[in-house]
């Protein structure tokens, strides 16, 4: 008795909860949209895009030029130093030339402006480098463009769950009417001497049964709600109610192969592609280099200031003979990551095969199974109402009506459950045949 109240305060407990808790429509389109706006999924990926787009920009360097300037100031007696910062600023005189002045020189101030230029003509491996930045950044662009597919997928599977679970709290909720008005019926015959105190309890337990599957359908539908509200970032607390219907939808049928257009196939590849545009890159990195350079200086004593004035330019061809082993191991890694990238392309499509014939399978099997679910419904919920009748007239045993009772509720819920699954194999199928 004390379980059979406990019982009973749970549930009573839980529904006063869903009741004070705010339930707000939505349509699937609507979950979509506010997924595209505010999922942080998507968030991540395009901020993932963006660090990958500038990975690229900074390639930019291969081809334009580096460019700084510099202000300098130095006191010294340095006799190099101080001959040259003279020199420098133009203010050379015949006294200067005297060997005690040169030896030993009073301070000399110098304070230098300074423009500088490099400008890359040829740099092999830097190209190479710059194309594997930019397959990278096109892999990544790909990848949030299935992220987005992902989330599509994922919509239409969490909105499924919340139909799925109205549906079930629906078929509990009747059930739940069907018991206690049977529970009354068979008290009255009781209180009337035409059943046994034990078919009264038989009831009661079913009534307890069918209460305690409600509890676990309303959790259910609180689930559903607050995983819809994390895929919208969504920190309200609030119960959703699906507007669209749970049916069955056949818009797919089995399809053979995964296509190389898929998104994350694709982006797969432009990854495998960048492995061997790094690995060129490392290889030309033997190659020498050249450069242009060049500056243009100004100098005067006092600060800020540039009596003197002077320019240099030219070009450099620089040559990287050995470094030790360090570019030989450089070029070994890359080869090896660039042959690992084939195989995991290899890979990954073989296993988006194997996931795509599971879902034909999957399609095919829920199909089947809708048929035979949906005809033991219909025959199950004639039974119910046949053994009803005839127990209202007392001809029928409480046991077979509980029993009777007991599957049509069930019937109820493994047909739902089949449009379920078949619906999430079709959306499943969607997902992987998507280009």
């Amino acid at each position: 008795m004390k379980i059979k109240h406990l019982t009973l305060f749970s549930f009573l407990l839980l529904t006063t909860m869903l009741q004070a808790q705010q339930f707000v429509p939505i349509s699937r389109t609507e979950v979509l949209s506010k997924v595209t706006e505010n999922n942080q999924s998507l968030k991540i990926s395009e901020q993932e895009f963006q660090a990958a787009k500038a990975d690229f920009k900074q390639t930019n360097a291969v081809f334009l030029p580096n460019i700084t300037a510099s202000h300098t100031g130095i006191a010294t007696t340095n006799p190099l130093m101080a001959f040259g910062s003279k020199l420098n600023q133009g203010i050379l005189t015949q006294s200067d030339f005297n060997p005690d002045l040169l030896n030993n020189p009073s301070q000399v101030e110098n304070y230098a402006t300074k423009f500088e230029i490099q400008q890359p003509l040829i740099n092999v491996d830097g190209i190479y480098m710059r194309k594997a930045a930019k397959t990278k950044m096109d892999a990544m662009a790909l990848k949030t463009e299935r992220n987005s597919d992902y989330l599509n997928f994922e919509v239409d599977k969490a909105y499924m769950q919340l139909q799925l679970a109205y549906k079930a709290l629906d078929v509990l909720e009747k059930a739940l009417e069907a018991a206690e008005a049977n529970q009354n019926l068979a008290t009255n015959s009781f209180n009337q001497g035409y059943l046994q105190r034990a078919d009264v309890l038989a009831f009661e337990v079913r009534v307890t049964e069918v209460q305690n599957q409600l509890q676990s359908a309303k959790s259910n539908v609180q689930n559903a709600s607050n995983y819809l509200s994390f895929l919208m970032n969504d920190t309200t607390e609030v119960i959703y109610k699906p507007t669209d219907a749970l049916e069955v939808t056949t818009t797919l049928t089995a399809s053979h192969s995964v296509s190389e257009n898929r998104a994350d196939i694709k982006a797969m590849q432009l990854a495998s592609d960048a492995y061997a545009s790094a690995h060129k890159a490392d290889k030309m990195a033997f190659l020498p280099r050249l450069n242009a350079f060049g500056s243009y200086e100004m100098y005067d004593d006092q600060i800020f200031q540039g009596h003197s004035n002077g320019y240099l330019f030219g070009a450099q061809l620089s040559w990287d003979v050995f470094q030790g082993s360090k570019r030989f191991g450089k070029a070994q890694k890359s080869k090896a990551e660039f042959e690992k990238s084939k195989l995991e392309y290899e890979q990954y499509v073989s296993q988006s095969q194997l996931e795509l014939n599971k879902a034909n399978r999957m399609l095919i099997d829920t199909e089947n199974r809708l048929k035979l679910t949906a005809l033991a419904l219909e025959q199950s919920e004639e039974s119910l109402r046949i053994r009803t009748n005839r127990f209202e007239e007392g001809l029928e045993k409480t046991s077979d009506v509980l029993i009777a009772e007991t599957q049509y509720a069930q019937k109820q819920l493994e047909y739902y459950q089949t449009v379920f699954e078949h619906n999430y194999a079709q959306a499943y199928l969607h997902f992987l045949t998507q280009e």
